[in-house]
Formats: structure tokens, sequence, C-alpha cells
């Protein structure tokens, strides 16, 4: 179980190296690249400054959802306002927040690229949006001192005391067990033509945002694909 940081697109390679270096300050050695411009590069070896093993330990993937298809909670860091509100903490009770969950599986960090930050896809794929406030007259903050804060934040909440800790029935479900009932939800809906096929995303996007309320277990979400497959079945028949 580890706190995993996540660069998603990232331009600058001297940016991964300054991340690691980060990470290292404060004991952090998970870092996985999606789709990075340049690395391995010089350039990140060079600001990593004696991080250079969590670059060589660095995982690339091709997508975001493979990065974190093995978490149970997921925060996405980003200064945009989005059209459909996502649940929000500051860095300190998202620290907290993950120093909790990691007590039951894998929980990672998200940093979209330089210039666009975060796409609303990709925090589909979050728990709670990240929020690092700042002045509102220049809020542009570099993605390697974005790390610099969370991972401080997670470094100071990993010495508090976490208080008792209480055995759940079941552990979370992970991302890619989610991601698999998204996908069985939006095809049944399609099915039973609740969904537009042609313009899924804004209904799929709000039912996310419940079911991130919600946080089902493993065994809730195999009761509801249950629910899914027995409604298929029903269609088939009735067809």
């Amino acid at each position: 179980m580890s706190i995993r940081i996540v660069l998603v697109g990232t331009t600058h390679p001297g940016n991964i190296g300054a991340a690691a270096r980060a990470m290292k300050n404060m004991g952090l050695v998970d870092l996985a690249l999606v789709n990075p411009r340049h690395f391995p590069h010089e350039e990140a070896t060079a600001r990593a400054s004696g991080a250079s093993d969590v670059l060589e330990n660095a995982c690339v993937f091709a997508t975001l959802a493979e990065a974190l298809e093995d978490c149970v909670y997921v925060a996405g860091a980003s200064a945009r306002s989005r059209t459909i509100s996502w649940p929000s903490m500051g860095p300190r009770d998202c620290a907290e927040r993950m120093i909790n969950e990691k007590q039951q599986g894998t929980v990672a960090a998200v940093f979209g690229p330089e210039k666009s930050g975060l796409h609303n896809d990709d925090l589909d794929l979050c728990n709670t949006l990240l929020t690092i406030p700042t002045d509102p007259g220049f809020s542009s903050l570099n993605v390697a001192m974005a790390v610099q804060v969370l991972a401080y934040e997670l470094r100071v909440a990993s010495l508090l005391d976490p208080g008792p800790q209480f055995e759940t029935e079941s552990p979370p479900a992970t991302l890619e067990e989610m991601e698999h009932f998204y996908s069985h939800l939006e095809r049944s809906l399609e099915e039973i033509r609740f969904l537009d096929p042609d313009n899924p995303r804004h209904l799929m996007r709000r039912l996310r945002r419940l079911f991130v309320r919600a946080r089902p277990d493993k065994n809730e979400v195999n009761i509801l694909r249950g629910i899914l497959t027995a409604v298929d079945r029903k269609g088939t028949v009735e067809e």
C-alpha cells in the first residue's frame, strides 16, 4: 500500500526531476508518468539532485486509467472551475484523507500538464479535487511546486496519531473495478434507452459523481453489476 504521485502529460523534463526531488524529501518514492513528452532525460536527472532512484523506478503509462487501476482513492489537482462540481479539498485535508485511505490500498495524487491542467475526463477517475489556495492575482503554480506542497502535507499527516482503525466488511473497490462498472452501467442504460448513446458524457459524469460520494466497496460493486446483468438478461428475453 503506497502513496503514488502521478504526472500527466508533463512537457518539461526538469519538472519531472524537481517533482522527484520534492517526493524524496518527504519520503515518497512511487512516481508514475503518463505520456511525458521527454523521459528519460538528462535535465530530469539533473533537477532530481539526489533523487535519481525515484526517476529510475518511475513507471510510464499510456493512459491515466492504467496508472490508477489498482488505486482505491485518487485526488486530482486542479485550479480551474468546472461546470459540474467535484468534491473538493485543500492540501491539508486531502493529505489526511489520503493517509487514512492508504490503510485500504494504494492512493494517488494526480497532477496535469503545465499549461492546461487536468481535463474533465481525467477528473472522472478521481474521488476528489485537490485545490491549493494561491493569491487570486497570480494563481499559476508550477507542477513541481504543487507536488512539494502536497508532499509536505502528506509528511505532516503521516506523523499524526491516526486514532483507532476499524476493519471494514469489504475493501474499497479499485479504480479498475469501478471503471468496469461504469462501462457496464453505460451499456445497460443505452440498452434500456435511458441514455442517449450520441451524448452520454453529461449524464455519465453526474452518475460518476454520485458513486464517488457513495464509495462502494468490492461487494457492493459486485451487487450493482449483478443487478445490471439481470436487467441485461431481461431486456434480451423481452426482445
